[in-house]
C-alpha cells in the first residue's frame, strides 16, 4: 500500500531532516526549504498534507512568504491540510494563518508525539472528504453541474461530456452567450481524473489585451511598471487541474502564438523571465464567435483551433431547445424561492405560454434572471408574464382560417416531437398519422428535420 505524501517547508535543513527521519516510516515524505521549489514539489506530487514554517527565504524574519506560500497552495487545492509550525511568538501569526485556511498550528519546540496525533487526524479527515465526494458522485452519476434538459440536443452534449471527461482532450465549447459553457467546462472537470485539481476560468475578453498575457502566464519582479513581485498565472495556477479559457476568440493574435506553444510544448515563461517552467494541466475553451469566419480572414491562427478542438461541444440555444423551457424555469423556481425563504410558488398558465413563446436571446442567463425578478417582484403565489417582465400570449390566433388552422398543427407537431424527444415516429403514433404523412406535415410547416 502506498503511503500518504506530507510535504515539509522549512528553511532550517537540520529540522527538515530530523522531521523527515522521524516520519518517514509513515509517510512518503518531501522536502522544500523555499516558496519556489515548496510550489514545485506540490504541482509534482500533490501531497495531501503540508507542515508549513510562515519564515521562508528570502525574509525569514517574517511571514510575508509562508503567508504568500499559504494562499498560493490553497487556490491549487483548497482540500489541502496545511499544519503550521510556529514560534513562541509567533502564536498571532499561526491564528491568522487559521483564519486564512491553514488546518491547524503546532508550537516549537515540537512534540513529535502530538504531530503524529495531528497527522494522523489530518490525513483521515482528508481520506473521509474525498470518500464523500465519491460517494456524491456514485449517487449522481448524471449530475452536469446544473446543466439539465432532455431535449435531442443536450442529451446529444452529455453524451459527449460524459466520453471526453475521462480524457485529457483538449476541447473547444460552442454556444451562444448565455448557453452554460463554463458550466459545461466545469462538469467535464468534475468527472475527470483531474477533478481533485484547482478548476481555473479566465474570460479572454474581460481582461485588457495590456495585462492579459501577465494574468494567464505570470510575471517576475521588476519585469514592468508596477511589477513589484513575482506573480503565478493562471496556467500554472491551474496545474494538476483545468484551465477554461472564455471566449477564447477575442484572444490577441500575439498570444495566440503563445498559447499555442504551450499546447505543443506544456511548458511556460513568465513575463520577464527566461526560466521554462513545466505546467501539466487540461486546457478547455469557448466561444460565441464563429471560428471558422475568424481564421478565414486572419483573426484566429488555425493551428490553434485544432489543437484546442480535438472535441467540439456544441450547446444549443434556448429557443431550439423546446420542452427545456419549462423543466429549467421550474429548477430556477424552486432554485430561488428555497434561497430566499420564500413561500412555495408557482406559473399560472398564461405564464408558462408565455415562456414557451418568448424567443429567448439571452438564452438560459436570461431564463434564470426573469425568474429570479420573477420571485422578487411578485405580489402573491402565482407568478404572471407581468412578473417575468413578458407579454401574455392570445389564445386567440390571427389572421384567416388558413393561418389558424396552420399555427395549430404546428404546435401540434413541435408539442408531439418535443414528448417524444425528437422521435419521429413516437410523435406521429401520438397524432394518428403516418410517418410519411408527418413528414409532408413538417417540410409543408417548415420546420426542419432533427
Amino acid at each position: 500500500m502506498m503511503k500518504p505524501r506530507l510535504l515539509i517547508v522549512d528553511d532550517d535543513e537540520e529540522i527538515r531532516s530530523q522531521m523527515k527521519w522521524a516520519l518517514n516510516a509513515d509517510y512518503d515524505v518531501s522536502l522544500a526549504g523555499d516558496r519556489p521549489s515548496a510550489l514545485a514539489s506540490f504541482r509534482d506530487r500533490r501531497p495531501a498534507v503540508l507542515l508549513l514554517d510562515l519564515g521562508l527565504p528570502p525574509r525569514p524574519a517574517e511571514t510575508t512568504e509562508g503567508m504568500a506560500l499559504l494562499t498560493e497552495l490553497l487556490v491549487l487545492d483548497r482540500s489541502t491540510k496545511v499544519i503550521i509550525i510556529s514560534g513562541q511568538n509567533e502564536r498571532t501569526n499561526a491564528l491568522h494563518a487559521i483564519a486564512e485556511g491553514a488546518y491547524d498550528f503546532l508550537p516549537k519546540p515540537i512534540s513529535m508525539e502530538e504531530l503524529k496525533v495531528i497527522l494522523k487526524r489530518a490525513f483521515h479527515l482528508t481520506q473521509l472528504e474525498r470518500e464523500l465526494v465519491d460517494i456524491r458522485r456514485q449517487i449522481q452519476p448524471d449530475n452536469f453541474e446544473g446543466l439539465l434538459g432532455t431535449s435531442p440536443g443536450m442529451q446529444e452534449a452529455f453524451k459527449t461530456i460524459r466520453k471526453v471527461a475521462t480524457t485529457d482532450a483538449s476541447v473547444l465549447i460552442l454556444g451562444e452567450s448565455g448557453t452554460g459553457k463554463e458550466m459545461a467546462a466545469l462538469a467535464i472537470h468534475r468527472r475527470s481524473p483531474r477533478h481533485d485539481g484547482p478548476f481555473v476560468p479566465i474570460n479572454c475578453g474581460a481582461i485588457p489585451e495590456a495585462l492579459l498575457e501577465s494574468e494567464l502566464f505570470g510575471h517576475e519582479k521588476g519585469s514592468f511598471t508596477g511589477a513589484h513581485t513575482q506573480r503565478v498565472g493562471r496556467i500554472e495556477t491551474a496545474a494538476g487541474g483545468t484551465l477554461f479559457l472564455d471566449e477564447i476568440g477575442e484572444l490577441p493574435t500575439a498570444l495566440q502564438v503563445k498559447l499555442l506553444r504551450f499546447l505543443q510544448e506544456q511548458r511556460i515563461e513568465r513575463v520577464g523571465g527566461r526560466e521554462s517552467i513545466p505546467v501539466n494541466v487540461r486546457v478547455v475553451a469557448a466561444t460565441h464567435v464563429e471560428l471558422r469566419q475568424a481564421m478565414a480572414t486572419g483573426r484566429f491562427r488555425e493551428d490553434l483551433f485544432y489543437r484546442l478542438a480535438v472535441v467540439v461541444l456544441n450547446l444549443p440555444p434556448l429557443r431550439e431547445r423546446g420542452g427545456d423551457i419549462p423543466l429549467l424555469a421550474q429548477a430556477f423556481l424552486h432554485k430561488f424561492t428555497a434561497a430566499d425563504g420564500q413561500p412555495k410558488r408557482q406559473f399560472d398558465t398564461s405564464s408558462l405560454k408565455a415562456l414557451e413563446q418568448h424567443p429567448w436571446p439571452g438564452n438560459v442567463r436570461e431564463l434564470e434572471n426573469r425568474v429570479k425578478r420573477a420571485v422578487i417582484m411578485a405580489d402573491g403565489n402565482r407568478l404572471s408574464p407581468a412578473d417575468l417582465e413578458l407579454s401574455p400570449v392570445s389564445d386567440t390566433p390571427a389572421g384567416n382560417l388558413k393561418e389558424a388552422r396552420e399555427s395549430l398543427e404546428r404546435k401540434m407537431v413541435q408539442d408531439a416531437l418535443r414528448r417524444a424527444g425528437g422521435k419521429i415516429t413516437a410523435a406521429a403514433s401520438e397524432l394518428g398519422i403516418s410517418r410519411p404523412t408527418f413528414y409532408e406535415l413538417m417540410e409543408k410547416l417548415g420546420l426542419k428535420r432533427e
